[in-house]
């Protein structure tokens, strides 16, 4: 079988036909070009398989406990804890802007949430503090990859699914690199406000002041130590603790009476609404990836690599680049469901341990949500701040280079990431 479903496939995907069909349309086509229709059964099961999994439960609940952190009003207590600790630094709103990031990442791991929820409040606060508009935007779009790096993630859920990793490996190996990031961005920051000569936001917090802070949020500061906590120590599945964290969330935004019963509905409604075009998603790429091993790209495209390089150094910083380019066009979620089956086999081949790539391939591909032309926050900054999406991309060039400087040092330092996963128990 040849790979003609992969030119397929760019083909309808550079035409506009969405990623999901895409996914079943390129293979379905080649297969009856090369009279081999016998295989549409094998597709039609796999797509069915794909989405007919426990494990993936957990995508749904995780999206549910995001959305209902969202709705509630948690993200103002996220900020006003941020700036009773850090308010005080030179940068103090850009700074608040990405540690409040950091905390938003453990309840909802997704980008463009934190993205909406931080930048509709944090923008128009950094604009009124003497900060541009395009540089209060590139901030809040830099600092929201965190989000999927930092666990709980969905991102690398879908990716221990397809490539069988362990979902709390990879939650343990992405929390030295989110917390990586959201430093390495503050420092940036911090240089950037010096050389500007941006204000601080406000005068330094005494303990007090922190405390009553730290008070006020304390149970959505919960949500991670209690999701992590289970997870790493065995409590509970990552499935499970998707439910308890939809659960806990719901249990505080009602209580805290920042929600009612009468918006659980419209609620739900959008919950189901966006895992179902994700599950969708995840079948139509298990559906894909099957064609991808009866046709023996993973083979082809490992016996290219070999001819270019045998040193794996070098065949991580081709792959590197390769995830790079991929994520200025395709979002994180479709390029791990269509890359993983082909990268995550040559990989093993040159010895390199699947966590370390899984990690690193997660982080590559989610800081793409941030490069042009086609990265899905940049455009959630733009709506949002209403500046132009070339005006943030240019003001986040400092940005990006932490962003890369971070995915060489995970790639490089093994240390960096496998070291907690180890320690738990999850890596060898």
């Amino acid at each position: 079988m040849g790979i003609s479903f992969f030119w397929i496939l760019l083909s309808v995907m550079f035409l506009g036909m969405p990623v999901a069909f895409a996914l079943l349309f390129a293979p379905g086509l080649s297969l009856f070009l090369e009279g081999k229709e016998m295989f549409y059964l094998l597709l039609t099961q796999r797509l069915y398989n794909g989405i007919d999994s426990f494990p993936l439960m957990a995508i749904p609940f995780f999206m549910l406990a995001g959305e209902v952190m969202n709705r509630s009003g948690i993200t103002l207590s996220l900020v006003q804890v941020s700036q009773a600790f850090i308010g005080h630094l030179r940068g103090g709103l850009a700074q608040i802007n990405i540690l409040s990031s950091m905390l938003f990442a453990g309840l909802s791991g997704s980008a463009v949430a934190d993205c909406s929820a931080l930048g509709k409040m944090l923008i128009p606060a950094m604009e009124k503090n003497g900060y541009s508009r395009r540089f209060a935007a590139a901030v809040t779009a830099a600092s929201s990859v965190i989000g999927p790096i930092i666990p709980p993630s969905g991102i690398m859920i879908l990716y221990a699914f397809v490539m069988n990793v362990s979902v709390g490996g990879l939650f343990a190996a992405g929390i030295v690199p989110g917390v990586l990031v959201g430093v390495s961005l503050m420092a940036m920051t911090w240089f950037l406000a010096r050389r500007r000569g941006y204000k601080v936001a406000s005068e330094k917090a005494t303990w007090k002041e922190r405390g009553t802070a730290v008070k006020q949020a304390f149970w959505p500061l919960l949500t991670p130590v209690i999701l992590l906590g289970g997870i790493l120590s065995g409590v509970f599945t990552p499935t499970e603790a998707a439910a308890v964290a939809a659960a806990y969330a719901l249990i505080v935004s009602l209580m805290s009476k920042t929600m009612t019963v009468s918006s659980l509905p419209s609620l739900f409604y959008a919950t189901a609404k966006s895992s179902a075009v994700i599950l969708f998603l995840v079948g139509s790429a298990v559906a894909f990836s099957s064609v991808i091993s009866l046709s023996g790209a993973p083979q082809k495209v490992a016996a290219i690599m070999v001819s270019l390089t045998e040193n794996p150094l070098l065949l991580l910083l081709i792959i590197n680049l390769l995830l790079l380019f991929v994520g200025m066009f395709l979002d994180a979620g479709p390029a791990i469901l269509i890359l993983g089956p082909i990268l995550g086999p040559i990989v093993t081949q040159f010895g390199i341990d699947p966590l370390h790539f899984a990690i690193v391939m997660c982080v590559n591909l989610t800081i793409g949500l941030t490069t042009p032309p086609m990265g899905l926050v940049l455009f959630v900054a733009s709506s949002v701040s209403g500046e132009r999406v070339e005006t943030i991309s240019r003001e986040m060039l400092p940005y990006l280079a932490v962003h890369i400087l971070v995915i060489l040092l995970i790639t490089y330092i093994p240390a960096l990431t496998m070291t907690l996963p180890r320690l738990l128990g999850f890596a060898s």
